[in-house]
């Protein structure tokens, strides 16, 4: 055969894989289609009816109590893995304990309804269980062992750091008074007007819908990156890594050590893969195919928050020394709840025994999965319609789009905030608003930003400082950061609390348009 028939050969049977490793990635994502629906719009209906505008004002310590709590608020706000750690570097800033933030950052990426919906579907509700199960024994470890692995030194230190000013606490000065200057915590006025309302009858209004609508469709862009990876990497290793490749990555039938190597190897892999949230469940999928153990598998998905660009974040955040032992903790946390589940399920008789030669059927069927995934559709589309028409129905009071990801932020919660011009723009996390600082021009045409019905409790543009009133009463305060998109929203000692609405603004000044 001459060289170039070779060749032509070769990039034909490369060009067969690629097809086979796609096609088994569209159908994993058809087998999910509808829980993914079902999953995201469960997760906006809770966003849109907890409200968290006092949350870090019950975390003050690590106590049971205060730890159950921040659980249960992680699990409600149900983020990516990015939006979670912003999340819970604002809660650590407000006052809230530093093991309770983590403990919320736990629960918002693990202990959430899409994710054991997807798990259900794609490989089983036994994982289901075992994430849920698995999360809450995480917790504790992390709560235990972070008491003698985090020094409380090393803690202050961290919160002092994001404090002081300089390059390090820009996004906590943000985070504490310029997402429209509540710096207290509070909601927005919009948002406590909102929450005000008796809860049946924001369950009863299309206005309460159309928020739950736009926190389902926000998620969705939010998480799209992550689940088309999670989905089209998965289809390659489920077609193309050969079996022998997985019997060396995992060790099997080594009895105790097997489990353990396993549930040790299953974190590395998520932290060299990049993919966080519901997008670890279709390489779960094909780990578990290839043969990973039953921990494993749980300690994997568990790892989403240790993938390397987090660890870079943390390290921004909290410095080297506490980011590495995060990092030790976490990792350690997250193996040890995976050979314990594993231990509980095994002696209960719980473990899936068989391993599916393929991870989905590659063909349309007219089964339950296709009746499904018709009616979700349709749910889809009045999601849509809600959302689309949020404004009209009289919803999007106290929230603002993150213009990068789409995420709906809590204006009085957001972990960051630049000023473009004349607007005042919330991002859901401080690697979005770097996304942003890179390239401006690119986001803001998408006209993301304050809600309509918030604008009006948007702290209002300031006159120069030569013609405003309480010149001298005190120097502006930016964020630490240059450039004009990046100021913080503080105005100095003069300012507002921001729950007076705009009767505290002054004459002279104008709402963002």
């Amino acid at each position: 055969m001459s060289p170039g028939l070779a060749l032509a050969v070769s990039a034909l049977g490369a060009l067969g894989d690629i097809g086979r490793s796609l096609r088994e990635a569209f159908f994993m994502f058809w087998a999910t289609l509808w829980a993914l629906v079902l999953g995201f719009g469960l997760s906006g209906a809770v966003q849109a009816f907890v409200s968290r505008a006092a949350m870090q004002r019950v975390l003050g310590d690590h106590r049971p109590g205060a730890i159950a709590r921040a659980a249960g608020l992680g699990a409600a706000s149900s983020s990516c893995s990015y939006a979670a750690s912003a999340m819970a570097k604002t809660l650590f800033v407000r006052g809230a304990d530093f093991l309770a933030a983590m403990a919320f950052m736990f629960a918002s990426t693990n202990l959430v309804i899409e994710l054991g919906i997807v798990l259900i579907v794609l490989i089983g509700w036994q994982f289901a269980l075992g994430e849920f199960l698995g999360g809450a024994i995480m917790i504790a470890l992390l709560v235990v062992l972070g008491q003698l692995v985090l020094g409380r030194g090393l803690i202050e230190r961290a919160r002092q750091r994001l404090q002081a000013p300089g390059d390090g606490a820009a996004g906590a000065r943000e985070a504490g008074a310029g997402a429209g200057g509540h710096g207290d915590g509070e909601g927005a006025p919009g948002e406590e007007e909102a929450a005000r309302r008796p809860g049946r009858e924001r369950l009863r209004s299309l206005a309460g819908w159309s928020d739950a609508a736009a926190h389902a469709l926000a998620d969705i862009g939010m998480l799209r990156s992550e689940m088309l990876i999670g989905y089209v990497v998965a289809g390659f290793l489920a077609v193309l890594v050969p079996a022998g490749v997985w019997r060396a990555v995992f060790l099997r039938g080594h009895g105790a050590l097997t489990s353990v190597e396993n549930v040790a190897v299953g974190p590395l892999i998520a932290l060299i893969s990049f993919v966080c949230s519901v997008g670890n469940v279709p390489l779960a999928a094909a780990l578990w195919k290839g043969g990973i153990s039953f921990g494993g598998v749980i300690s994997f998905i568990f790892a989403d928050l240790i993938a390397l660009p987090l660890l870079l974040i943390y390290r921004r955040f909290y410095g080297g020394r506490l980011a590495l032992r995060m990092l030790a903790l976490f990792w350690v946390t997250m193996s040890t709840a995976g050979l314990a589940i594993e231990a509980i399920f095994s002696a209960a008789g719980l473990i899936p025994h068989h391993r599916p030669p393929q991870v989905v059927a590659e063909r349309f069927e007219l089964n339950y999965t296709t009746a499904l995934n018709i009616l979700f559709l349709l749910v889809f589309a009045a999601i849509v319609w809600l959302a689309r028409h949020r404004e009209r129905l009289g919803g999007g009071a106290g929230y603002a789009t993150d213009p990068v990801c789409g995420m709906q932020v809590r204006v009085a919660q957001a972990p960051a905030t630049r000023r473009h011009g004349r607007r005042l723009l919330h991002f859901c996390s401080d690697r979005c608003a770097e996304r942003f600082d890179a390239d401006p021009e690119r986001y803001v045409k998408s006209g993301a930003g304050p809600h309509p019905h918030h604008r009006g409790h948007h702290r209002p543009e300031r006159p120069p400082a030569a013609d405003r009133p309480d010149a001298g009463a005190g120097p502006a305060q930016s964020s630490g950061r240059s450039g004009p998109a990046q100021y913080s929203g503080r105005s100095g000692p003069a300012q507002s609390s921001g729950r007076s609405g705009p009767a505290h603004t002054s004459r002279r000044s104008r709402p963002f348009r």
